[in-house]
C-alpha cells in the first residue's frame, strides 16, 4: 500500500464519521446522540472490517498471499507445460522418488527387538 492510499483511507473514514453524524442529526436526534451514534455505528463497522482482516489473515486467504500462491502455481505450470515428454518423465520419477522419501522420513521407525 502506498502512502497516499494510506491517506486516502483515513480522509475517507473521517468522511464516513462525519455523514453518519450528519444523517442522525437529519433523522432528527440532538446533536449529543447525533455524536453518540455515529461513533456506535462507525466503531461497530470499524471492529467488523478489522473481524474480516483477523479471518482473512488466521486461514491465509488475504489477497496478497493468495495472490502470490496462484502466481507460483501458474509459473509452475508452465514450467511444465513446455518440458519435453522425456524431461517431464523424469521430473515426475524425481517427484515420486522425493514422497517415497518423505514417507519412509516420516513413518515410525520399526522397533527391532533380538
Amino acid at each position: 500500500m502506498r502512502r497516499i492510499d494510506a491517506i486516502a483511507i483515513v480522509f475517507g473514514a473521517f468522511l464516513v464519521g462525519g455523514a453518519l453524524y450528519l444523517l442522525f442529526k437529519a433523522i432528527g436526534f440532538d446533536e449529543t446522540n447525533a455524536g453518540i451514534w455515529s461513533q456506535a455505528v462507525f466503531l461497530l463497522g470499524l471492529l467488523g472490517w478489522v473481524g474480516t482482516y483477523a479471518y482473512r489473515a488466521t486461514t491465509q486467504k488475504m489477497s496478497y498471499l493468495q495472490q502470490l500462491e496462484n502466481y507460483k502455481d501458474a509459473v509452475m505450470q508452465k514450467r511444465i507445460d513446455e518440458m519435453t515428454p522425456e524431461a517431464l518423465a523424469q521430473f515426475q520419477a524425481e517427484v515420486e522418488e522425493e514422497r517415497k522419501r518423505q514417507a519412509d522420513d516420516s513413518a515410525p521407525p520399526e522397533n527391532s527387538e533380538p
